[in-house]
């Protein structure tokens, strides 16, 4: 039990990128706990760089097998500011938004609420194509995406 008092975080890195918006996309997350590492990515024919973004984000949450205290670091505001500010208004709206119109993307909003919910998740946003390890290794592995779902 010499664990006991540490506490067991997982870091997810994700990214989506799009050739051409809408256009082949792909979605690339980076997964660390317990001083392992898993790369994921996958792709999509015809789609959205915010589709893209909001599917990373899912498929990291997705992969994980128990509740989990999560860290996710996005150079997306869309999903950053989407899923911890934007989203208390969406649902008491009925998914729409502050002008009465649909909110884009619902499907994987409501998609990324409810798995976010099953864990304990910390969003941080980070400045894309700016350095950071572990957000230019998701962007990498969302580019070998775009190659998969082509």
């Amino acid at each position: 039990m010499a664990d006991a008092g540490k506490e067991h975080v997982v870091v997810i890195y994700a990214d989506g990128a799009c050739k051409g918006n809408p256009g082949p996309g792909g979605w690339g997350v980076l997964l660390r706990s317990g001083g392992r590492e898993t790369e994921m990515f996958g792709g999509e024919a015809q789609t959205t760089n915010n589709r893209m973004e909001l599917s990373a984000v899912i498929e990291g949450l997705m992969s994980l097998q128990a509740r989990s205290t999560v860290r996710v670091y996005t150079d997306s505001q869309y999903v950053q500011k989407g899923i911890s500010v934007w989203i208390h208004n969406w649902k008491r709206r009925g998914w729409l938004t502050a002008d009465k119109k649909p909110v884009k993307n619902v499907d994987l909003w409501q998609k990324l609420d409810k798995i976010a919910r099953e864990h304990d998740v910390e969003w941080h946003w980070v400045k894309g194509h700016a350095g950071h390890p572990g957000n230019e290794r998701a962007d990498a592995l969302a580019n070998k995406g775009i190659e998969a779902g082509l």
